[in-house]
């Protein structure tokens, strides 16, 4: 089960690095925190008729506190994300939210008392190191805006570590349902406060691009991809599912040389490298380095 996991949830990163461009191309006309409200609330109605017609369980509080804590913390991360990319560049953005990768490991030791294997620290750390390769255009000065993306990063940081603690305890769509309703909530209510719904032209709502990805996202990107981690989640560890999700820029990467024509430069392309070879790494089996260790000391 844990590699049927480890697969359902590299799908997922396919999926978020694969709709970046969907999105990329939407939000010049919808601002992000609109977008994301929008997006949201398609996906909540889906999986709300999902439940009142399959499931029919009964919700109690802490279900409903559970999915509503899941919610908030992802959405302070897109939040914290779209405030930040008005002060950096997109690609500083895209290597600081990737630290989450390094982040789930110690707020696991610290929250849950998991300490990640040796594999484990390797391979996010070969991954960090992937991310700032794919990712950083040499710019290494620290602006407010890199601050608003590294608490993006430990918003979905907890997500991911919050939603190990709750998988195993309550109905996987239940959780996603309640999680995906409280990001349309609070992304409306943050677009109210940061974004001018004033400057959005009426004709926005009927460009073919902005529903065409409104749609694609809320299905695929969230619909099914957060209720995959939901259930997925409770069969590995969080500091693995940051390792996989660290895979997401480079599906990104690679759906934008596919449609946009856009090239790698040979450091890119290193570093998309040492990201999947950390994921890899961090599959390896403790006993592997445990043999090479006794072998070497007889």
């Amino acid at each position: 089960m844990k590699y049927k996991a480890d697969i359902s949830l590299l799908f997922v990163a396919f999926v978020w690095g694969a709709t970046f461009v969907v999105v990329q191309n939407a939000i010049a006309f919808l601002p992000p925190l609109m977008f994301n409200g929008v997006r949201f609330a398609i996906a909540s109605v889906l999986l709300w008729a999902w439940v009142l017609i399959f499931e029919r369980k009964p919700l109690d509080r802490q279900l409903i506190c559970a999915g509503s804590l899941l919610g908030i913390w992802l959405c302070l991360g897109y939040a914290f994300q779209t405030i930040g990319l008005l002060y950096t560049t997109s690609s500083k953005a895209g290597f600081i939210t990737g630290l989450n990768v390094v982040i789930v490991p110690f707020l696991s030791f610290i929250i849950l008392k998991q300490r990640p294997s040796f594999n484990a620290v390797v391979g996010s750390i070969l991954a960090t190191c992937g991310l700032y390769l794919l990712t950083a255009s040499g710019d290494m000065s620290i602006n407010k805006g890199d601050v608003f993306v590294f608490l993006c990063a430990i918003a979905f940081a907890l997500h991911i570590v919050t939603t190990s603690i709750y998988a195993t305890k309550f109905s996987p769509i239940l959780l996603t349902t309640i999680q995906v309703q409280t990001v349309s909530i609070t992304c409306f209510i943050c677009s109210y406060l940061f974004e001018d719904w004033s400057l959005i032209p009426l004709s926005t709502f009927f460009e073919f691009d902005v529903w065409l990805a409104l749609l694609i996202t809320a299905l695929f990107a969230t619909t099914i991809a957060f209720f995959i981690q939901t259930h997925f989640q409770q069969y590995t560890s969080p500091t693995r599912v940051a390792l996989i999700f660290a895979l997401e820029p480079v599906f990104a990467a690679l759906t934008a040389y596919i449609w946009n024509d856009e090239y790698l430069q040979q450091a890119a392309l290193f570093g998309a490298g040492l990201i999947l070879l950390g994921m890899i790494l961090s599959e390896l089996p403790q006993h592997i380095w445990q043999r090479k260790k006794s072998a070497h000391l007889s």
